[in-house]
């Protein structure tokens, strides 16, 4: 049975065994249930929370400080909420995506996408410091202000602990000033702030400091049926060598096979096996269009012209001086073997109102062929690319391309790039040979340097901006995949089959793989609690923000010369915060409903 299966089973049979208790009357006055969750309430620790607050300058100073980054933050929440759901109702996302599926907005691992199962003790960990010091906030500044508490204590799910909570006395928070309201209001933001920059600090420190990449290429995953996964790699390896030549990272490992038209390929890995893997030219993109769609996915180029080719350098060169080729496929599924003949170049589309529209009679908006360009023989998008180098706007240039199956040539004048300060031919390209693209040995490599650099906080430029952009950057990586196209894996810590790809020296060698598990506690320590201040901004009831909305309102609205003054503020109160609940619905539900 699935883990989470088992969980909410359990939880489903405390929750009943609860219920049952409570109607029967067995529950003690300190505890409390909202369903599946229990609230134990208590008054102890109001003493230590008075000598916490005793120096009230300090801590007014403080409070003034939170409540103008509250409110600063609530009213890019309110606009950026507001312009996000206007950008769903008019382009709605495709329903399919992973950012529109309803659970993935749940921060519950192994329920939301992007939110491991391995890291699920980090995560409520995080999340349980989060809400202590959230709550703690609203406390220390509750007895500041001389605002009475009801009580406090803690939630749990079942017997999980899940956060905290402080109940101020409804009396006295009513009588106190609106000032001391505000700040008392802003205290849990604040501090989630505070503890956010703490933590990673401490993270981009000397805790990810520790940590490098372990040498040699990361295997991320292999394809199914691909050369590597018949030759046992999978996920989570490490190939340290090539042919005995000593692998330092993924780039030497690409240039290994790039320069090698060897068919068999012997590899050695981290844990010491050496293995060979029997190459084959495995078919990973194929047009949708053009002499080659039939060709289609997970398909195995077997010869060109009747040669058998096993590797992409192989196939470069069996096509090179070639415009046009036989094709020998097999079938990934079915095994049976076809030959499809085409033409070998860069298979693009001419662009409407384009240079080569302008320039020639040549088609738009069907595939054509580029077999020559500016004397230059092209086989690939990217010889296109190479060709147009050292242009300008103005120059002319020959191309010769397959159009419908016949050469033709034509003269095409450049125009200004968009892009570049070179010629523009004006069409668009499909990336590989006729846009088939292939791997040789079928593996998607991780990008272990790029991960530690996020986690490190080397995306900034030092100094508090660099410090605050590297922050930012972390609330990405559990979905990072979905942001930088370049990098093919999310990433929401060190677990599992990636541990394999770093290593911890340094300062904390001393503690071995505990070093890893540190960082992802301050990580999901960090990223919660940002997450956590960001969604209590937002000005609707019963968040922080939307108590902050309403003492911003009644200032304001006081210094006004209009009668109804609590009317006018329950309008502005209730209109803000229908704006937000509409706007998170849409957030959530609408790629569903409109996409």
């Amino acid at each position: 049975m699935d883990a989470w299966l088992w969980v909410l089973a359990a939880v489903l049979v405390v929750w009943i065994g609860v219920a049952t208790l409570d109607r029967n009357g067995y529950l003690p006055d300190y505890v409390g249930t909202m369903g599946p969750m229990l609230t134990v309430h208590t008054k102890r620790g109001r003493a230590l929370l008075d000598r916490i607050a005793t120096p009230k300058r300090a801590w007014r100073a403080w409070g003034n400080l939170g409540l103008g980054a509250a409110l600063t933050v609530g009213v890019a929440m309110f606009v950026f909420l507001v312009v996000s759901a206007l950008n769903i109702v008019q382009n709605p996302p495709a329903a399919t995506s992973p950012v529109s599926q309803p659970r993935n907005v749940l921060v519950i691992p192994g329920v939301n996408d992007f939110l491991p199962l391995d890291v699920a003790p980090e995560i409520v960990l995080g999340l349980l410091i989060g809400m202590l010091v959230h709550e703690g906030g609203h406390g220390i500044l509750c007895r500041v202000e001389d605002i009475d508490i009801s009580s406090m204590g803690v939630v749990l799910l079942a017997a999980i602990p899940m956060g905290a909570f402080v109940e101020p006395d409804e009396e006295s928070q009513s009588e106190a000033a609106r000032g001391s309201k505000a700040r008392m209001f802003a205290a849990g933001v604040t501090n989630n702030f505070f503890l956010t920059a703490l933590v990673f600090l401490l993270l981009f420190g000397p805790v990810a400091g520790s940590i490098s990449v372990a040498s040699g290429a990361a295997v991320g995953s292999a394809f199914t049926a691909s050369p590597a996964a018949q030759a046992g790699i999978g996920q989570g390896d490490r190939i340290v060598s090539v042919e005995n030549e000593s692998i330092a990272n993924n780039s030497e490992f690409d240039a290994a096979l790039a320069d090698s038209a060897t068919r068999r390929v012997s590899v050695g890995l981290a844990s010491g096996e050496t293995t060979t893997v029997n190459r084959s030219l495995l078919v990973r993109a194929a047009p949708t269009a053009g002499p080659f769609a039939e060709i289609g996915r997970n398909n195995t180029v077997t010869a060109v012209n009747g040669t058998p080719v096993y590797t992409r350098a192989g196939f470069a060169d069996a096509v090179t001086n070639r415009s046009i080729a036989a094709l020998t496929v097999r079938n990934g599924t079915s095994g049976e073997t076809t030959t499809v003949t085409g033409p070998i170049g860069a298979l693009a589309v001419v662009q409407v109102d384009g240079p080569t529209a302008e320039s020639t009679d040549l088609p738009t908006g069907e595939p054509i062929v580029i077999t020559r360009l500016g004397g230059r023989r092209v086989t690939t998008y990217d010889d296109v690319s190479a060709a147009l180098a050292g242009t300008e706007p103005g120059d002319t240039v020959a191309l010769t391309a397959y159009v419908n199956g016949s050469a033709v040539e034509r003269t095409v004048t450049l125009g200004a790039s968009p892009d570049a300060d070179v010629g523009y031919l004006g069409v668009l390209g499909t990336y590989g040979t006729t846009g088939l693209s292939f791997t040789d040995f079928g593996v998607h490599l991780y990008d272990a340097a790029s991960y530690l650099d996020y986690m490190s906080g080397n995306v900034g430029d030092g100094g508090l901006a660099g410090f605050v952009r590297a922050v930012a950057a972390t609330l990405v990586l559990p979905f990072i995949s979905l942001v930088d196209p370049s990098l093919s894996f999310n990433f929401a810590g060190f677990y599992g089959w990636n541990l394999n790809f770093f290593a911890v020296e340094g300062a904390l060698a001393g503690l071995g793989g505990a070093t890893f598990l540190l960082a992802n506690v301050l990580f999901w320590t960090g990223w919660i609690n940002l997450n956590l201040a960001f969604f209590n901004c937002i000005p609707a009831f019963p968040l922080d923000g939307g108590h902050l909305l309403r003492t911003s309102a009644e200032a304001v609205i006081a210094r006004l010369p209009i009668d109804e003054k609590r009317r006018a503020v329950r309008t502005v109160t209730t209109g803000v915060g229908l704006a937000m609940g509409v706007s998170l619905l849409l957030l959530v539900f609408g790629p569903r409903l409109l996409g």
